[in-house]
């Protein structure tokens, strides 16, 4: 487990759908923050679009991005430990490291990484809660502090999972009976409340156990499976190789044999004058 950051208490962010206004400060303020443009924030929006009748019209959206998991599905598939889950709770991404394999997109049960397609030598953007903001002092990532709603949230861990629940006991009315991230995937970092089923707002409906050990057991089993793999090719190569040897020393024992027991009535037999003729010659 790397060490990603000073503030050794798992961090975690609150994020209330019932008060986002889709005003996307938090995606200028992430490209701000990270210095890329904004087609490759490490955040986006995902919404309901217009529902209800009309004039009864609702529409509801909530920023998304990394879930920062217990146990992260994108974490156990990286082969280089490009991405790492640090002692504050935060997974971290390292570019350094990044090969491009996207073995993390195909991991991750809330499609998170994302593959920069335009990019001459693409690698993966995917959000880190900010790490280097926390390390330089500040308080929250980019997102929360310029959230002109509160609808992010940041903090320690626990207490954000606190007060979601207290939201929803408060306002029973005002959210469905679900906080999302406290189960997915076995449980994450980034929490949700919101007024309408999360299937609605477009989120993924996984399951509640992370399969980062299943997918360990692939990654680090690898490199074992590879080098019997090639020792057992080599064995395989080399008894080919002999048989076929031997095959060969074989058949030169063979001729040498059958030219050696030529019957002596078998070659041309002498003129009367006592000279030798050649087949060519008797033509």
């Amino acid at each position: 487990m790397s060490e990603n950051s000073t503030n050794k208490k798992e961090m975690g962010f609150l994020i209330d759908a019932s008060r986002c206004i889709d005003c996307r400060a938090c995606l200028v303020a992430c490209s701000v923050e990270n210095q890329v443009s904004n087609d490759v924030s490490r955040i986006w929006i995902k919404e309901t679009g217009v529902t209800g009748q009309f004039p009864n019209l609702a529409r509801f959206s909530a920023p998304y991005h990394c879930m920062h998991c217990d146990d992260p599905s994108c974490v156990s598939a990286c082969t280089v430990g490009a991405l790492q889950k640090s002692a504050n709770g935060i997974v971290t991404y390292d570019i350094d490291r990044c090969i491009g394999c996207r073995y993390c997109m195909y991991a991750c049960p809330f499609e998170v990484p994302n593959f920069e397609w335009d990019v001459q030598l693409p690698l993966i953007v995917k959000c880190d809660m900010c790490v280097a903001r926390l390390g330089d002092g500040e308080a929250e990532p980019a997102c929360a502090a310029t959230c002109p709603t509160d609808a992010i949230t940041f903090g320690e861990k626990s207490n954000m999972l606190a007060q979601a629940h207290q939201r929803i006991e408060l306002n029973s009315e005002r959210y469905v009976n679900h906080v999302y991230g406290e189960t997915e995937n076995g449980g994450t970092a980034t929490f949700y409340v919101s007024p309408v089923p999360f299937e609605e707002l477009g989120f993924p409906t996984g399951g509640v156990v992370s399969p980062a050990y299943s997918n360990r057991l692939v990654t680090h089993g690898t490199p074992a499976v590879a080098g019997s793999v090639a020792i057992g090719l080599s064995g395989i190569y080399l008894t080919i190789k002999r048989h076929h040897h031997d095959g060969a020393v074989d058949g030169e024992g063979e001729g040498e044999t059958a030219v050696a027991s030529t019957p002596t009535a078998a070659l041309p037999e002498a003129s009367a004058s006592g000279n030798k003729t050649t087949p060519r010659e008797r033509g």
